[in-house]
């Protein structure tokens, strides 16, 4: 089953870089002139739909069935209910899938096809964004022009291009609506800089990461560890870290697609500011480098995190923590490695909260609170490899577990002593 999965994520890559060109096209037509605002929705619409067709086969009626419930859902509903319904629409079609899934992988024992593979994460992020629109509009933060009480059909358009459009079918990052459209309006009137150099830059990074990926599977593949021992545990480290690195060269070069229509752009022309990071889902150093567990969770799959948070968090009075968790757990489709994967990363992320908030008040000692820091580097590179692998490989043994959990416990009570020890200092 993996070597389906990473020939998914193959296929991913390879179509997302033959679509950079047409982005590039799309830059060049619309900030000279050659494209109406019409013609821009419809290239991004059109690219979008001709992009499902080829690498999804049939399954595209899928993502296209969606699209289309959804659109109806916002023609005939009123904006203060949409949100709801097509929230609950959208999970029930995208479990169903899910469900189709598993019992294909797990009651059959039939290989995943990877053409329903790239379908079902395309239906993911077509999830967020549709979601993203309803929140928009029951918060008010989008507001279409009515007639008699209903979205006029000519402001339908703009949110089926947005849904479809071929720079976010098979990758984030997550655009917001309003930002999608001004820049689809604006792109002429008040152009961005070229993305050439940009586009460039973001290429090469994903050469040098997938680079340094394969020459990490070759080490790894050449050596031969017992996973279930704490020998293992430096390993199973560098193993996470091929898996992580492979989410940074889709976010990357997703984020690059995005930035060759121009996407993104958040720099000021006139004052010469280039800053191309409007759309990111997270760059390797700045997360990696996270110092707390919290912290990483945030910065980790960036605009998703933040769509999550106000998705489920941020509505939820009882367990917004668990009940957010456990969303993810459903929207990437309660796989029973996910599902453990989630459930081991909520209970670390609350155990962060409470270790944290316990001993910052007593860390008043500068190098107190620099060795604090390298435990708690170490624990949240500890626990991510732990998720990361057990959502990816989705069959870790549970002696694999009692080893992290043996571990982390120990760094958690090394730092404790250490900060009761502060006060003789």
């Amino acid at each position: 089953m993996a070597s389906i999965w990473d020939f998914s994520e193959s296929a991913q890559l390879m179509y997302q870089l033959i679509s950079i060109p047409f982005a590039l096209i799309f830059y060049c037509l619309a900030t000279n002139g050659y494209l109406s605002l019409i013609q821009r929705y419809i290239y991004l619409g059109v690219g979008g739909f001709s992009l499902a067709v080829i690498s999804m086969g049939w399954y595209s009626a899928v993502l296209f069935v969606s699209v289309i419930m959804s659109t109806l859902l916002i023609y005939f509903v009123d904006s203060q209910k949409i949100h709801w319904r097509i929230f609950i629409v959208q999970m029930l079609w995208q479990s169903f899938w899910h469900m189709l899934l598993l019992f294909r992988l797990y009651w059959q024992e039939e290989p995943a096809d990877p053409r329903l593979l790239l379908m079902l994460s395309s239906l993911m992020l077509l999830t967020q964004r549709v979601t993203s629109v309803s929140m928009d509009l029951e918060e008010g933060k989008v507001i279409h022009p009515r007639f008699r009480g209903r979205i006029s059909t000519s402001h339908l358009l703009p949110y089926m291009c947005y849904t479809l459009s071929f720079v976010c079918l098979l990758g984030g990052p997550l655009c917001p609506y309003d930002q999608f459209l001004s820049f689809v309006q604006n792109i002429q009137q008040n152009p961005p800089p070229s993305p050439l150099h940009r586009v460039s830059l973001r290429l090469l990074w994903v050469v040098v990461l997938e680079v340094i990926k394969y020459v990490l599977i070759f080490f790894l593949k050449a050596s031969s560890v017992n996973l279930n021992n704490f020998s293992g545990l430096l390993w199973m480290w560098s193993l996470s870290l091929v898996l992580k690195i492979t989410y940074y060269s889709h976010w990357a070069l997703s984020e690059c697609l995005n930035n060759a229509i121009g996407l993104g752009f958040c720099g000021n022309r006139l004052t010469g500011l280039q800053c191309w990071n409007g759309l990111s889902d997270g760059e390797l150093w700045i997360t990696e480098t996270s110092c707390r567990l919290s912290e990483f969770t945030r910065r980790w799959n960036g605009t998703t995190a933040e769509w999550l948070r106000r998705l489920i968090h941020q509505r939820c009075q009882t367990f917004p923590l668990g009940l957010t968790f456990g969303f993810s757990a459903l929207w990437h489709g309660l796989h029973p490695g996910q599902v453990k994967g989630f459930f081991f990363w909520a209970v670390s992320v609350k155990a962060d909260y409470q270790l944290h908030n316990l001993l910052s008040p007593r860390l008043t000692s500068p190098w107190i609170r620099k060795v604090f820091r390298c435990f708690s580097w170490i624990q949240t590179q500890m626990v991510m490899a732990c998720v990361i692998i057990t959502i990816e490989l989705r069959h870790v043994t549970w002696s694999f577990y009692v080893n992290y959990v043996s571990i982390s416990s120990l760094i958690y009570i090394l730092t404790v002593c250490l900060s009761a020890a502060l006060p003789s200092c």
